[in-house]
């Protein structure tokens, strides 16, 4: 790592850490409420050393076995730092992701939900999920239905599963206002505290309408390489 390395990394997280502090204020909210999940998907390790040299926690990856590939050395390096599962999760990756993370953003099936409620009983692990919620109604993306949301919880809860909120993606090129306003009302509805929405180009936006997670990852770590 180098000295321009850590100086790019301290330079965007001060960047995204005041533009939070600032939503969050806005909305009269304590910036200590929201977490940024740095989306660190596609990045090797020594893309995220620099932030973890820096002090940053908390990671997001969308794919197990890209998860699995490099963060057990990061982790011996930075013990404390948390992993989210914030990509579709395939029922035959449970274990997998049990064992991994900290944290599963993307619930959203009744076999979803069977995989890990077996897996955490059986690795002595009680990870927190979000149910994902397809809030725009999209077919290629994941996320259940709205409709859907009720009866999932019940599975979920009768299967000891700890759902602490809701997840979703608005629809690309569409005004995310209304999108998150309804995923907060649902969570509402439902007595859910956290809610984990917004990314690089909103989530100022999604902080303003209740998020407590945002997931950052390109004004983080800059453009993908093409």
């Amino acid at each position: 790592m180098t000295e321009r390395d850590s100086d790019l990394a301290h330079t965007a997280r001060k960047e995204i850490i005041g533009k939070i502090e600032k939503a969050a204020r806005i909305a009269g909210r304590r910036p200590s409420d929201i977490a940024l999940i740095a989306v660190s998907k596609t990045r090797d390790s020594d893309e995220i050393r620099p932030l973890l040299e820096e002090g940053h926690r908390i990671f997001g990856e969308n794919r197990v076995q890209e998860a699995a590939a490099k963060w057990p050395a990061l982790r011996d390096d930075y013990p404390e730092a948390e992993l989210h599962m914030i990509g579709q999760l395939q029922s035959n990756k449970a274990a997998d992701a049990v064992a991994l993370f900290d944290c599963i953003h993307s619930l959203d099936r009744p076999s979803l939900i069977k995989a890990l409620a077996k897996e955490m009983d059986r690795q002595d692990r009680k990870i927190p999920c979000f149910l994902q919620v397809n809030i725009g109604e999209e077919p290629q993306k994941g996320g259940c239905d709205i409709a859907a949301v009720p009866k999932l919880l019940e599975q979920a809860r009768e299967y000891g599963l700890s759902v602490i909120g809701l997840m979703a993606v608005p629809p690309d090129d569409a005004n995310p206002a209304p999108y998150f306003a309804l995923l907060a009302k649902l969570a509402g509805d439902h007595d859910l505290k956290q809610l984990s929405m917004g990314m690089s180009g909103d989530f100022e936006t999604a902080i303003k309408l209740g998020a407590t997670h945002v997931r950052v990852g390109t004004a983080l770590f800059g453009p993908r390489p093409a």
